[in-house]
């Protein structure tokens, strides 16, 4: 029963989060990145598959109220579909909009690697011992773990990968813990997260090699 709430509340915490998401991509607002970090979206691989998928199920929704009018269908009836319908089109913005607004994100203390409002996690940078470009595209989900790797793939893609010092500990979106140490993930532009993760240079030091 415990297992089954913690389920609930946390569909209920990924609605509202998405909710929100909403809002912030009509605002052009982005969550969690603050001042002096780079924003590493991840979108780019899905966002125009995710489009059409909504356009079919507008089509769908639209094409079926038409035939159930045709066929002199219960109103109830037809305004359950709809209602369905209508909310199925607006999760479909929502995981749109929330894999936009909360992109990963590269600051001085931490890699935070995100997907939308299901998933999140905190890397400190102190723990990261490497990271290199890849390019998979046979991933087999979107978050899956073999043994201590974790990959959080985007249309089957993943492009970086970072090897940490010790394991951490990362939450999987129905609440598994899992404990990880090589982070495989997907990011539009990879070379900026090699940039934005590459140390800063020690005060005088340019000059002195220069």
């Amino acid at each position: 029963m415990a297992r089954l709430t913690d389920t609930a509340r946390r569909l209920m915490e990924f609605d509202a989060k998405g909710m929100a998401s909403l809002a912030l991509w009509v605002l052009r607002r982005r969550d969690g990145v603050p001042p002096g970090a780079t924003a590493v979206p991840y979108s780019g691989a899905q966002t125009a598959i995710m489009a059409m998928w909504l356009f079919a199920m507008v089509v769908e929704l639209v094409g079926l109220e038409i035939v159930l009018r045709a066929l002199d269908a219960p109103v109830a009836l037809r305004t359950a579909i709809l209602v369905i319908d209508a909310y199925s089109v607006l999760v479909v913005l929502a995981v749109i909009a929330a894999c936009i607004t909360r992109p990963h994100v590269v600051s001085p203390d931490e890699l935070r690697l995100r997907y939308g409002a299901f998933f999140d996690l905190r890397i400190p940078r102190a723990l990261i011992t490497g990271v290199r470009r890849v390019r998979n595209f046979d991933e087999n989900g979107l978050i899956t773990v073999d043994g201590d790797v974790l990959a959080l793939a985007v249309a089957s893609q993943t492009t970086v990968v970072v090897e940490l010092a010790e394991p951490i500990t990362a939450v999987r979106p129905l609440g598994a813990r899992v404990r990880v140490r090589t982070v495989r993930f997907y990011a539009d532009d990879p070379g900026a997260v090699l940039a934005a993760l590459r140390p800063a240079p020690e005060p005088g030091l340019e000059d002195t090699a220069a």
